[in-house]
């Protein structure tokens, strides 16, 4: 199985950008539809982005839509999630997540494994 690592993650100010990583070991990340999900205190985890198994297939929150960017690093067996524009509504703790289906799930439920998270905090 897949163990994940989140990295990058920090203080930025509003309308900055951030990168965020996670680093994949154990089985390669072209096995796997990876994700990011974010949780800010007191709400409930929800979808933030998806990239498909094969790479050709990207899928966004609607509140993140033209801002962020996931992509694959297949060199690193990484996944980056490029965040521009941000605002303190993105503030949460970010999670990579994979399943090994090949298509992407907006539920966390859809998802096997996951990472610690790793905490984005936008000021104002």
């Amino acid at each position: 199985q897949v163990q994940l690592q989140e990295s990058g993650g920090g203080l930025v100010q509003a309308g900055g950008s951030l990168r965020i990583s996670c680093a994949a070991s154990g089985r390669t990340i072209s096995d796997y539809t990876m994700a990011w999900f974010r949780q800010a205190s007191g709400k409930e985890r929800e979808f933030v982005a998806g990239i498909s198994r094969s790479g050709g297939t990207t899928h966004y929150a609607d509140s993140v839509k033209g801002r962020f960017t996931i992509s694959r690093g297949s060199a690193k067996n990484t996944v980056y999630l490029q965040m521009n524009s941000l605002n303190p509504e993105d503030t949460a703790n970010y999670y990579c997540t994979a399943r090994a289906l090949r298509w992407v799930g907006v539920s966390q439920n859809d998802y096997d494994y996951w990472g610690q998270g790793t905490q984005v905090t936008v000021s104002s």
